[in-house]
């Protein structure tokens, strides 16, 4: 199973101007964004990587909020900025069209019972050379949290798994015929916000 490399590290509030945070486990999975003259915790990373397009906000530094305590310590983890821009997979190879479909099936119906993390799409396709697999892909900030949802979910297959953002453009390099296709929803979110709301936001402590 793939996993994104970051590294997870305490942080006290007033090493990076953190606000005091009641309830601060409402925003564990939520991020914290190091802006150098203040910190604002709580964006969404639709919201993250609408700031990044800012060249105003070049120089920030961002932190997805792994775990939270009663007294308002927070573990985090770093994120890389090119990571909001990329896609990150999930690759279930099989050796006969049967067992693939099989696969694709099964993905298909745990999201429908236990709801993906993140918005992804799944692709049942054939390399045309007796090849077949069933791709799992997703925004690249969510794979920690797709991995584990597969994880508890217990999703096995019994061909070849590979995962990561390279496998994502080589799969898009290659000449996969799709051969069936889902697009894979989350439970209702915490609604983003954008433009001059997003801006004004991004001033505050606590984004929400």
């Amino acid at each position: 199973m793939f996993f994104m490399n970051f590294m997870c590290f305490m942080v006290k509030r007033d090493i990076m101007n953190l606000p005091d945070v009641k309830d601060a486990d409402r925003y564990v999975r939520l991020y914290v964004v190091n802006f150098g003259d203040h910190s604002a915790v709580g964006f969404t990373a639709e919201e993250v990587a609408e700031l990044l397009d800012s060249e105003a906000n070049r120089d920030v530094t961002v932190y997805k909020i792994y775990k939270a305590y009663p007294d308002g310590r927070m573990e985090l983890t770093g994120v890389r900025r090119e990571v909001f821009s990329l896609e990150a997979g999930m690759f279930f190879y099989a050796r006969s069209q049967q067992a693939g479909l099989a696969d694709f099936e099964r993905l298909c119906g745990l999201a429908e019972t236990t709801p993906v993390p993140a918005r992804s799409k799944v692709h049942f396709s054939s390399d045309n050379n007796g090849g077949f697999v069933t791709a799992l892909i997703y925004p690249a900030e969510y794979d920690a949290e797709v991995s584990r949802w597969l994880l508890d979910s217990g999703y096995r297959t019994e061909g070849v798994v590979e995962g990561g953002t390279n496998v994502v453009q080589r799969y898009y390099d290659a000449d996969w015929l799709i051969l069936d296709r889902k697009q894979l929803w989350p439970q209702a979110a915490i609604e983003s916000l954008h433009g001059q709301a997003l801006r004004q936001a991004a001033g505050k402590a606590l984004v929400r």
